[in-house]
């Protein structure tokens, strides 16, 4: 069988596609976005009338293999990844994954994994190396029958509410002030947090905290964390959620790193943990009627946390918490180029009076370094932004800690000083990379973090950020004029 076939007849699922039949019929579904996740993380894919569902289900739809860099060109005029020559892909549901969209309940959104199309030459129905999330939901998979281990992540958001210009054009202004945990400032945007929580919790997403941040418009906030895959398709749906709510108030849900100067870059800190064992838990949200099926609103619950101390010292992780750190502080330069994986990231790492995690260090709740224990039983990376794809970074942080599990290996001790008076005192630390094209080259050197991004994907992913790091070079920007327009050599 192919991979594609695999996919389809796999145990249990013609019961889940049934019951998303009847989940259609009892919410009155008339259209679904069959939806998966391109190399930057974008949202793409193919509106299809529900009535569809089963052949869809079973037969899938097709769309180029373009699709998976945005079917954007290069500088050069090329498409990226792919040419018009290529074949189409095929999108198969994962009917584990249907909800219905709160804010037009005829329609619903599936996930879907991405496979090489049934007439291709070689390897005709194999899995779609380019599918970040299909290549993630594989590692995850195969990590945990190496390990008998599972990622569980919790993202922190930060993104800004900006206004706009009475003709629609972005005012380049934030909505509120930026005044950091200020309750009244939380409060000027409330109508907005609370129509982002109503959307939340409708697609499955158990809200748990939030504030506003030091920028002007930025909040924050968080839900239930997870396995890796399934936080990682919440990351994806609070996107979805926050663009339909700005276009409800007329604002701009911006994710950009950072759109000012001066102020804080919205981040997006990535907290995880490996577990042995645990069960899976509907979460009924206050819901009577699930808008969709038990797994969009499941969450895994209990097992034994291997990140916990095992000696006296509280504050030390366990051993494989410890060997998980030390694989990570190995790759941290070229997991820099997946969690901050755009020009303008960069920004964010240069502003280092705003707590930028710029140095390859780790510590307890420090916030200086790149890597912190945020509390008993789970660390924090910190260079990370709101722009990245979490399929790649997770897949990446678990090729990582496989790594440092495997190879038994420890971290250097770790950092309990500001690391810029740690420097003063005479520490030798790196520095991250502090630019897209910096973090590439160390991608490139990196094959540890590179088999992440399995044959095409990286082919994909180095074209497009390069071609971007290229444009960007190439670009006369603000800067150029304000330093050179008038003046003499």
């Amino acid at each position: 069988m192919t991979d594609l076939e695999k996919h389809v007849n796999q145990p249990g699922r013609a019961k889940l596609v049934k019951d998303v039949r009847a989940k259609i019929k009892e919410l009155g579904i008339t259209y679904i976005y069959f939806q998966f996740i391109s190399v930057t993380g974008r949202v793409v894919g193919k509106g299809i009338p529900a009535d569809h569902w089963e052949r869809t289900a079973e037969k899938g739809f097709q769309l180029v293999y373009g699709s998976t860099a945005n079917l954007f060109l290069d500088r050069h005029n090329n498409y990226i990844g792919y040419g018009p020559e290529a074949m189409e892909l095929v999108g198969i549901p994962d009917p584990e994954t249907f909800v219905q969209l709160p804010w037009d309940k005829r329609v619903a959104r599936v996930f879907c994994t991405c496979f090489r199309n049934r007439e291709e030459r070689e390897n005709p129905g194999g899995h779609l190396t380019s599918d970040c999330r299909g290549n993630l939901r594989i590692f995850m998979d195969e990590f945990k029958k190496k390990h008998g281990l599972e990622l569980r992540v919790g993202t922190e958001p930060e993104m800004m509410w900006l206004t706009k210009n009475e003709d629609g054009t972005p005012s380049g202004k934030g909505f509120s002030k930026p005044f950091c945990y200020h309750i009244d400032q939380f409060e000027s945007l409330r109508p907005v947090f609370m129509k982002v929580i109503e959307y939340a919790n409708a697609m499955g997403l158990d809200m748990i905290q939030g504030d506003h941040e030091d920028a002007p418009g930025q909040l924050e906030l968080n839900w239930t964390y997870d396995n890796v895959l399934r936080n990682a398709d919440r990351l994806s749906t609070y996107r979805q959620i926050c663009a339909q709510v700005a276009r409800e108030h007329n604002l701009i849900a911006c994710f950009m790193t950072k759109p000012f100067m001066g102020v804080s870059a919205s981040g997006c800190h990535t907290n995880m943990s490996l577990w042995k064992g645990g069960k899976i838990r509907v979460n009924k949200l206050g819901h009577k009627t699930l808008p969709g099926v038990d797994g969009v609103f499941s969450y895994v619950e209990g097992g034994t946390n291997t990140f916990m101390p095992d000696t006296k010292d509280m504050q030390m992780p366990g051993k494989i918490g410890l060997q998980s750190i030390a694989g990570i502080m190995k790759h941290l330069p070229a997991l820099t180029a997946l969690g901050s994986s755009t020009v303008n990231s960069y920004r964010r790492l240069w502003d280092q009076g705003f707590w930028a995690p710029v140095y390859a260090d780790w510590g307890y709740q420090n916030r200086t370094c790149g890597l912190r224990v945020s509390a008993p039983g789970r660390f924090e990376y910190r260079s990370v932004d709101s722009m990245h794809n979490p399929y790649l970074l997770g897949a990446a942080l678990l090729k990582a800690c496989d790594e440092g599990i495997s190879k038994k290996m420890k971290p250097a001790a770790p950092e309990s000083r500001n690391i810029y008076e740690a420097q003063k005192a005479g520490k030798d630390v790196k520095k991250l990379p502090l630019s897209l094209g910096e973090a590439l080259d160390r991608l490139a050197e990196d094959d540890v973090i590179k088999s992440a991004m399995p044959d095409e994907m990286y082919k994909v992913f180095h074209w497009y950020k390069n071609d971007e790091w290229e444009r960007f070079l190439g670009a006369t920007t603000q800067w150029d004029l304000d330093t050179y327009l008038d003046c003499l050599p």
